[in-house]
């Protein structure tokens, strides 16, 4: 019994069970002999019938697996055959994760670095929010160990003119030595991938200063830094080519430049509310209605741009002439903007570059520029970062950028909330390396079949989602911490973010004063028009009448790499971070498109 004591009373309640659902077992009963063990012959078809191994010989390594992992945890009956129970341990453990574990790096590598989505930090070395946190290697390093592939600097002369510093500029954020966010990017940069780091550079420095950064990168890098051997590629290099390699991007230095403060335009703005998870996952069709088709494609400089294309500060004019060996090191150069979409996303046959956006000019421009965007990210590199007044490190929505093949939609790593938790979902595909090969529906180039995220799309799968049951609160938590007098009522939310058409979102009923919730909830077919482009959410939640539901664990998960079947889906925290304990049983089922299939 677990016991809460109420004023001078006890409240007793069942004690926790982790014993299979009523609809596992209803699942397991059809292999089971009259004894109730599953032999080795029963195993091989439940693998085939509802784990979906229909390879012989992948068949027959699970079969063996699951045998291995009775044995070591004792799980057969007397006389032979595995017990229900133990089939529903081997089920709930990450070997039979919902994503393969053994599988690793499985794309294609060998394609230029326009191909892929790339994992993409925003500010990388902050610490909380935009406006008044520290600046630090930290968060580098926790960035890089986490599997992103692109880091942003930004560099400042110090008080003197004579150092160079890394901080949000014109903010109250206290700065970091440049040598110290460069060694931690040397020592941790391949550590979980062995694919290139790419480091983008907002640089608001003199030349002479320039020289002092091209020589502290040369000194620290060394022969890890990839060096260009024209100053415009006809073509980018591969992931594959690039490994183990640190890339240099950013604007080809010309004179000193400096913004606007960055301090006076974020006060003028009120930063966005979120709660502890955040607000809901929205499609781009409210922000289209908002915004009319823009005929002539020419846009008035935002304040937001003025973070990677700063104006130029009279003052500072005099000083003149760049650094040669600064601008050599620079392999990917940064395409200053024209505020002309029509020119600022012309492909240009004979090299590729990189654009930068920021969150609203995008906004803008999929408007009526989502062809020419999609055009342009075939061969191009393009990078949308969020607007600057998201001063508490909130983020938006990536799926806006990567429905139109946008590699490197930056994130604030700092914060939280559903829209990291998208950024999360996205890279854990390609055995977390931080590159993610685009679909073949946003490289195709024939004008007659250019891929359209707000069209209205044929189905192309359907897929069934099952949630079981969930355990670990009970391990990871406090007996108190959802609820003081009796243990947590939960419920879970799943769903489904992608194109338009496929973003949909539902929930269970909530399981009363359980720390083992058993939902047995079998979702309606959820149909999808992109699975290549979809993420599955899973979201726990604590009901509370009174006050606010407690947040229970989520994650966030690739559907086209899924494997069908009954597997373990570990929750994380509202940071990313996985809970040691905290786990779901679900089942996955994908249909034909034409098929609706309801058993």
């Amino acid at each position: 019994m677990t016991t809460y004591r109420v004023c001078c009373f006890l409240r007793r309640f069942r004690a926790s069970s982790n014993e299979p659902s009523e609809a596992l077992r209803d699942v397991f009963q059809p292999y089971a002999d009259g004894g109730g063990a599953i032999g080795e012959d029963s195993l091989r078809r439940f693998l085939r019938e509802v784990q979906g191994e229909t390879d012989a010989g992948a068949a027959e390594a699970a079969a063996t697996e699951v045998m291995a992992f009775a044995a070591e945890q004792r799980l057969f009956k007397k006389g032979g055959g595995l017990t229900a129970e133990g089939l529903h341990r081997w089920l709930c453990s990450d070997a039979n994760a919902a994503l393969d574990p053994r599988r690793g790096v499985f794309q294609d590598m060998g394609l230029p670095l326009s191909h892929y989505f790339i994992y993409t930090g925003h500010n990388s070395y902050l610490t909380g929010n935009q406006l008044s946190s520290g600046c630090s290697e930290r968060p580098i390093v926790k960035a890089l160990l986490d599997g992103v592939r692109v880091i942003e600097l930004d560099l400042w002369p110090n008080a003197a003119k004579d150092d160079v510093e890394v901080l949000h500029g014109r903010t109250w954020t206290s700065p970091v030595e440049l040598t110290k966010c460069l060694e931690a990017i040397k020592e941790h940069a391949f550590v979980t991938s062995p694919y290139p780091v790419i480091l983008t550079l907002e640089d608001h420095l003199t030349p002479d200063l320039q020289a002092k950064v091209a020589k502290m990168i040369k000194e620290t890098f060394g022969d890890m830094l990839y060096i260009s051997e024209s100053e415009h590629m006809a073509e980018f290099p591969s992931p594959e080519d690039l490994r183990g390699k640190v890339i240099i991007s950013t604007k080809p230095p010309k004179e000193y430049l400096q913004a606007k403060s960055g301090k006076e335009e974020a006060a003028d703005e009120k930063a966005e509310e979120e709660g502890v998870w955040g607000e809901e996952i929205a499609d781009d069709k409210a922000a289209a209605r908002q915004m009319p088709e823009q005929s002539s494609g020419k846009y008035a400089a935002a304040a937001e741009d003025a973070e990677e294309e700063p104006l130029p500060d009279g003052d500072a004019a005099e000083k003149k002439g760049t650094d040669n060996e600064y601008k050599r090191l620079i392999a990917i150069q940064l395409t200053r903007r024209k505020h002309d979409m029509d020119q600022d996303l012309r492909v240009d046959p004979g090299k590729v570059t990189r654009l930068s956006l920021g969150e609203k000019a995008f906004e803008k421009a999929i408007v009526s520029h989502g062809e020419h965007i999609i055009r342009f990210t075939q061969r191009n590199l393009l990078r949308i970062f969020p607007r600057s007044t998201r001063i508490t490190s909130s983020n938006y929505n990536p799926l806006m950028g990567w429905r139109y093949g946008v590699q490197m939609v930056a994130a604030n790593m700092q914060g939280h909330g559903r829209k990291l938790w998208l950024t999360h979902g996205m890279f854990r595909a390609n055995g977390g390396c931080g590159y993610v090969k685009k679909p073949d529906i946003l490289m195709n180039r024939d004008p007659d079949k250019l891929f359209d995220p707000r069209a209205d799309l044929p189905v192309k799968t359907r897929l069934k989602v099952t949630v079981y049951m969930g355990d670990g609160w009970r391990f990871d938590f406090r007996k108190t911490h959802f609820d003081r007098c009796s243990p947590p009522d939960f419920y879970a939310r799943v769903g489904v973010a992608g194109v338009a058409a496929d973003t949909r979102m539902e929930r269970t009923k909530v399981m009363m004063d359980s720390w083992v919730p058993a939902w047995d909830h079998e979702f309606g077919e959820f149909p999808l028009a992109a699975p290549e482009l979809a993420l599955l959410r899973v979201e726990v939640h604590e009901s509370d009448n009174h006050q606010k539901d407690e947040f229970g664990g989520q994650t966030c998960l690739p559907v086209w790499e899924l494997r069908p079947g009954i597997r373990s889906v570990r929750l994380c925290d509202h940071r990313g971070q996985a809970l040691r304990s905290v786990k779901l049983l679900m089942r996955f089922e994908f249909f034909p498109a034409s098929n609706s299939n309801s058993k």
